[in-house]
């Protein structure tokens, strides 16, 4: 027997499944020390899925921050307490952005233009964020409108949001100044004493950057990778025709052969957890799950919105129904793209409603 043989016979091997070192998460405005040198902190968000992670990297003179939570009042009050508790008054050098979400890059603009920090995230996530600042909606333009109807919204929804302010990224999303710096598939890059291999991931937002080091056990997951809770993958009226749902189930199987036991993964909501493997594969079974699902349930034709009770299996209220809409238009639009079903407008409401070829 080698001594490499012998080696990896005798030497214990991580438990499989999915483990939380930490039962509680930090409380507001304190931080956990998750692995030397790398904080995690929270930030609060005003609705149901009420925090985002962040992370903190000491570069020795200041820090490397991951995400940055929406931009409020009260967000930038915690920040202001982080820098002179837990972050020990050492400036913020650089903020990395892992996706383009109001929860991760909301303040990303505060800190480069108050604080002086460099902005690090891929091409895609800096433009689609900032178009989106400056695109200010006072009223729903035509062709939100025109999604909404063909993906079935119920009526009395329908006519809310045709008569309401619709939100604004600009809301939440503090303005970005020009000038970023762009990371993408292969890279390497030095945060917290650690050289970490970029890889992207897509389906939950385009061009989304992970990160994983090359020198421990850590992977920075964003909102790619989650514990408990499935990323949203929704299909929107910028990209009516988009198939997420493809895209997300090729980052996944892409990086299941990067994946170990032992890799902490720290993502952008829940706690972070050991078990990478396993996770990824439950993750990819989910979809393939909720697809033959789907796929046996458009025996007769269903718009996107008479989908819920097969594809999410209990029941959708008016806060979770926006997000719900949009990933049933996702997973329908795969499966009529991969040849799957069919699909027609139908005429008593001008929804595109689906169904099972064969």
């Amino acid at each position: 027997m080698t001594e490499q043989a012998t080696l990896s016979a005798t030497t214990p091997k991580p438990p499989k499944g999915l483990r939380y070192p930490w039962d509680v998460p930090p409380a507001e405005g304190e931080a956990i020390e998750v692995a030397p040198g790398v904080l995690w902190f929270r930030l609060p968000l005003p609705m149901k899925l009420d925090h985002v992670n962040v992370y903190a990297l000491d570069e020795g003179d200041s820090w490397t921050v991951i995400d940055t939570g929406f931009a409020s009042r009260r967000a930038k009050d915690i920040w202001q307490g982080l820098m002179a508790g837990p972050l020990g008054r050492k400036p913020i050098s650089r903020v990395v952005v892992t996706h383009h979400h109001p929860d991760h890059i909301g303040l990303a603009g505060w800190l480069q233009t108050e604080h002086g920090a460099e902005l690090v995230t891929t091409r895609t996530a800096w433009l689609t964020a900032r178009m989106l600042t400056l695109d200010v909606q006072e009223v729903p333009v035509a062709e939100s409108l025109s999604f909404y109807r063909k993906a079935g919204m119920a009526a009395e929804l329908y006519d809310k949001r045709a008569n309401e302010r619709p939100f604004n990224f600009s809301d939440v999303v503090a303005p970005l100044p020009l000038g970023f710096t762009r990371i993408r598939q292969d890279d390497v890059i030095r945060m917290g004493g650690r050289d970490w291999d970029v890889h992207i991931g897509n389906g939950h937002a385009p061009e989304h950057a992970t990160f994983w080091s090359r020198d421990d056990n850590l992977v920075i997951a964003g909102d790619q990778i989650l514990p408990s809770i499935s990323p949203n993958i929704g299909v929107y009226p910028t990209e009516p025709m988009a198939d997420p749902i493809g895209e997300w189930l090729e980052a996944c199987e892409r990086f299941l052969p990067l994946a170990r036991e032992d890799h902490l993964v720290l993502g952008g909501h829940k706690l972070p957890f050991t078990g990478l493997p396993t996770r990824l594969k439950q993750l990819i079974e989910n979809h393939h799950s909720a697809l033959r699902r789907l796929l046996a349930y458009i025996d007769t034709p269903k718009s996107a919105s008479e989908c819920f009770a097969s594809l999410f299996k209990r029941n959708i209220g008016k806060a979770e129904y926006g997000l719900a809409l949009v990933e049933a238009v996702a997973h329908l639009s795969h499966l009529y793209q991969a040849g799957e079903a069919t699909r027609v407008l139908r005429e008593a409401d001008g929804a595109w409603v689906y169904q099972r070829k064969g």
